[in-house]
Formats: structure tokens, C-alpha cells, sequence
């Protein structure tokens, strides 16, 4: 049974008006087929299960080989051995590993159990894992042996965690094998299975983490209702043709985003990591068809000299970050039968989409920005002082409404991150224009993006007062070619200290993953600028960074 439910009709009315406000960006009104049982686990396995044995997942690197069907028995066996050891409905299960073939059937079937599936960053150092998994804390991880072998000392200090499974046949120490798990039932199907009931509106399905102001990743609740009206948007993908991803699983965009590939019955090739020769290769040997990518893989692909065929690429999504038009054109050439490069805009708070390029954007040749509001979607652009609705072509904050936005923040008060009609403050800024396309201008937010993840700079901060020789300590982003932005510090050093430039990067080196490394440069200066009150004036830091910067 399904419960086709048009939205917006009644649910984006603000202040008790009946009239729409002429300022705002209307998606279009959006009818879904969401199922009366509102369980996302439900709905992506009666997805898979029709497809029966089409392929569904190709590892690139190995050719290892995935169908549909196998997907979902593997989910649904998981399952069945997760309730039989003792799981239940709302205890909170993670998965810590790079992407690999049981990567999404360990994630259906741990929702399936009416458990809460995150998604942690196996490149995440002790600090920053500890912190995550603080704020969701996993009754169950899974992980897979590189990721176990890293992080096994910091994961068995966790009092909450009770039990480490691996994916596939290795054992280490204190762990279960996920295969065993897999293999409980031989004759389970669709037919013979149900899920655990949830309340999908209100019950949690998935909890990501993003990054805020403060420096430090919140837990962001995304429910079940929410996740299956992420996946019934409108979807311009080609089911017919292979995607290459190269996206992580633990990252909103790549978890839903390969997710709504699979219930449009796709076929997505993946790798690792991104290792260029190698993707320019999958490309020829799968003849892929689309790609789905952040601005710095394209950057790269660009630039690389090869002989491998790309004839078969058609279609190029772009998202993470705005892409420049020199860079547009520059993947036109690089690709002689593409046919669009599309861009989209969204976030972990609304499970991934807030406006997109369509191919019919294409076709009447109206592709500009970051393309038109999604539907189900209501965005509006706030003066960032009066906080009123401004019409276009005037940049202010960027505020959502949205049939898929996030629950809320773990064990966080939401109040100050919607405003007083139920828009969430995206904390970035931008502007739409005549034909109603959105564009992206700055970032309210002061993150940084660094190939598409986010730096916070009061994160990074905080590690580098933690040193002896550092006094204070400011952190912005500054240009770069491939990688968008790059943290530069600027330093105050402690009477007496005679800290180096390198030593300060090694130390950030050693207590923050890779992204967050400290790549723009350290600046030692006198004192770091700051208003009254404390707070640092990254505006004056960024014009010094100008400068001073060569990148």
C-alpha cells in the first residue's frame, strides 16, 4: 500500500497567510509514492529485491561483483543475527570503514532491525573518534579490518561499545565475522522477512555528522520519512548507464546519493580511493557513463595525460563546491561526447538536496548556478541584518524548508537553527536570479572546504593552543588551485618559544586527519585580531592571508 502525499500545499504556509510570498524560491509541488509502512529499510529492499540478479555494485580495483538480490539477502540475514543477539528497536549501531561491497548491505540491514545506523570516517584520528562516536554512541561497530587494525586500541576504551564485527572472513581479536553473520539463514527472501515497525516521521533512521561553528562534528538525525522523500525526488541520473563514485559511504552525499542510484535500479562502480590513473581507466574498462564528483577530482582529471578511452562519459554531477567555468570547459574538452556537466547544492541537514541541475535544465538551455530549488523545497534569502526575505539578485543568507530535513542535532537545542517560520540557517550565503536559479557566493559558516570536506577553523584552533609554544592562534582558508581552500594558521608564539613553521604543521599533523592539515602556511604574528568580546575577526585575517598568499 502505498500513501501518495502531495506536499507543500499545506505544509510551507508561514504566519497563517494564504498567499505565497513573492520573495521565495517554490520548489515544485512534489506528489511521492511514500509507503504506508514509512520504514526506510522496507522501502529500499522491496526496491532491490524486484530487481532480482542485475548487477548492482562493481568494486573497480578488484571487479568483485554485486547483484541486487544478493545485496538484500545479505541485508536481511544481517538483520535476523543482529535481533538474535540482542539488538533492538533505538539502540544505535555504527559502520567504520572505506568503501566495499558490504558497505550497504550492512546499512539496510542494520535500519531493518529498527536500530540507528552511523556512519563514522574511518580517517578520523583518536580525538575526532572518540568525539563522534560520544555523541552517538554504537551498542555495535563494524568495521573493516584496516579500519579495525588503526583504530581497535581507541574503540575498545569505549565503555558503550560491546561488540566489534569485521567485514569479511578476517578475525582479529575481540571481533565476530560478518560473513558468518550473512550466511544464518539459507532460505530467507522478501516473503518470509519484515522489519522491525518504526514511526517513520518521528523514529531515526540515520545519524551523519557535520560540522558546525564551533569547530567540533554534530550528530545529525535524519528519520526514516525523510530518507525515503530523499530518494523520491526527481532523479536525472541514467539508470541504464554505470556510475563511477568515488564518494565516501559515511558522507551524506555518497551514502543517499548511491542509495537513490540503487531504487532507480543503477549500476554504480566504485573505487576505494581516488587514485587518478586508475579512474581514468575504470572509466574505459566499465564504459561509465556518468560520474558523480567533487570540483578537485575534476580539477585533477583534467590536468592528467592519458591515453585511455573516455569516449563514454555523457554526464558529469558536481557537488561538495561551486565549480568555476574554466573548469566547466576545461572538463568539455577533456570529455568529447559529454553532454552536460551538472551542479547541485545541498547539505547533511536536509539529506542531501536543497537545488539541482536537471537534464531538462540542458535541453532548454537554462543551466546556471547551482540550478533550481528541489521539490518538496522552499528557500529564501534573508538581509543578514534585518533577517528579511530579499528578492533577486540580492545576496543574504541562504534559509530551507524541506520535506527532508534533519530530526535535529543529537542531545543539541535546535532552536536557534531554524528561524521563526521553520526555515533551517544554512549559514550560507547567496543569491537567486530572474530565472530563479540559485547561486553560491560565501559562507556565513566559517568552515573551510578542503576537496569538498569541511575544515572548521575554531577545530583546528583549539588543537593549536593545546601546544606549550603557541600564545593564541587564528585559522582561515585561502585559495587553491585543485583543492578550493587550504588552512593557513597565524600564530602567536609564547615569550621564550622558538617554534618553526614545520614543527606546527607536524604537530596538527599528528592530532587531525588529513584534510585538516595545515597546508596553507603559518604566519607568526604579534596578536590575532579579535572584537570586544573575544571573538576572532577572520575577516581582517583573511585580508591578511591576501597578502601574504603565493598558492
Amino acid at each position: 500500500m502505498l500513501i501518495h502525499l502531495t506536499f507543500m500545499i499545506f505544509v510551507f504556509r508561514s504566519n497563517n497567510k494564504m498567499l505565497r510570498n513573492p520573495n521565495y524560491l517554490y520548489g515544485e509541488d512534489s506528489l511521492l509514492q511514500v509507503p504506508a509502512h514509512g520504514n526506510f529499510a522496507k522501502y529500499v529492499l522491496q526496491k532491490l529485491w524486484i530487481c532480482e540478479d542485475q548487477l548492482a555494485l562493481i568494486n573497480g580495483k578488484t571487479h568483485e561483483q554485486l547483484t541486487y538480490r544478493q545485496m538484500a539477502k545479505d541485508a536481511m540475514n544481517l538483520a535476523v543475527s543482529l535481533v538474535r543477539m540482542g539488538v533492538r528497536k533505538g539502540d544505535t549501531i555504527g559502520i567504520c570503514a572505506e568503501n566495499r561491497q558490504e558497505y550497504f548491505s550492512a546499512c539496510i540491514g542494520i535500519i531493518s532491525t529498527g536500530a540507528v545506523l552511523t556512519c563514522i570516517n574511518p580517517g578520523y584520528v583518536d580525538g575526532e573518534l572518540k568525539h563522534v562516536l560520544n555523541i552517538s554512541k554504537p551498542k555495535i561497530i563494524f568495521c573493516s579490518p584496516a579500519s579495525y587494525k588503526s583504530h581497535s586500541k581507541t574503540l575498545q576504551s569505549l565503555p558503550f561499545i560491546e561488540k566489534f564485527i569485521l567485514f569479511g572472513r578476517e578475525k582479529q581479536n575481540n571481533t565476530l565475522s560478518y560473513e558468518e553473520f550473512v550466511e544464518s539463514t539459507k532460505d530467507i527472501s522478501l516473503d518470509n522477512f519484515d522489519v522491525i515497525d518504526v514511526t517513520g516521521q518521528i523514529d531515526t533512521a540515520v545519524i551523519v555528522y557535520s560540522s558546525g561553528t564551533t569547530g567540533l562534528p554534530k550528530g545529525v538525525m535524519l528519520t526514516h520519512f525523510g530518507s525515503i522523500a530523499s530518494c523520491e525526488m526527481s532523479y536525472s541520473m541514467d539508470p541504464k548507464e554505470p556510475v563511477l563514485l568515488i564518494n565516501p559511504w559515511y558522507h551524506v552525499m555518497g551514502l543517499f546519493g548511491s542509495i537513490r542510484v540503487f531504487v532507480n535500479r543503477g549500476i554504480i562502480v566504485h573505487l576505494p580511493k581516488f587514485d587518478i590513473d586508475l579512474y581514468m581507466k575504470t572509466i574505459e574498462v566499465y564504459k561509465i557513463g556518468q560520474i558523480t564528483v567533487a570540483p578537485p577530482v575534476l580539477i585533477a582529471v583534467c590536468k592528467f595525460k592519458s591515453t585511455y578511452d573516455v569516449s563514454s562519459l555523457k554526464i558529469v554531477y558536481s557537488g561538495a563546491a561551486p565549480l568555476k567555468d574554466d573548469t566547466i570547459a576545461a572538463v568539455r574538452d577533456r570529455f568529447p561526447n559529454l553532454k552536460a556537466v551538472l551542479q547541485g547544492y545541498g547539505m547533511t541537514e536536509i539529506t542531501l538536496c536543497g537545488s539541482r541541475h536537471t537534464l531538462e535544465d540542458v535541453l532548454k538551455d537554462k543551466v546556471a548556478g547551482v540550478g533550481h530549488v528541489a521539490p518538496g523545497t522552499v528557500i529564501k534569502i534573508v538581509d543578514l541584518e534585518s533577517r528579511k526575505s530579499v528578492g533577486h539578485d540580492q545576496v543574504g543568507e541562504i534559509c530551507i524548508k524541506t520535506i527532508t530535513i534533519m530530526k535535529g542535532y543529537v542531545d543539541k537545542d535546535n532552536s536557534e537553527d531554524f528561524d521563526d517560520e521553520g526555515f533551517f540557517k544554512t549559514g550560507d550565503i547567496g543569491y537567486y536570479d530572474q530565472d530563479k536559479n540559485l547561486f553560491i557566493v560565501d559562507r556565513l559558516k566559517e568552515l573551510i572546504k578542503y576537496k569538498g570536506f569541511q575544515v572548521a577553523p575554531a577545530e583546528l584552533e583549539g588543537v593549536l593552543l593545546e601546544h606549550p609554544g603557541i600564545k593564541d592562534a587564528g585559522v582561515v582558508g585561502i585559495p587553491h588551485e585543485s583543492a578550493g581552500e587550504v588552512p593557513r594558521a597565524f600564530v602567536v608564539l609564547q615569550p621564550g618559544s622558538s617554534l618553526t613553521e614545520e614543527e606546527i604543521k607536524a604537530f596538527i599533523a599528528t592530532k587531525l586527519s588529513n584534510p585538516k592539515h595545515i597546508r596553507g602556511g603559518v604566519k607568526f604574528v604579534a596578536e590575532i585580531p579579535k572584537t570586544p568580546s573575544g571573538k576572532i575577526l577572520r575577516k581582517l585575517l583573511r585580508e591578511m592571508a591576501k597578502v601574504k598568499s603565493h598558492l
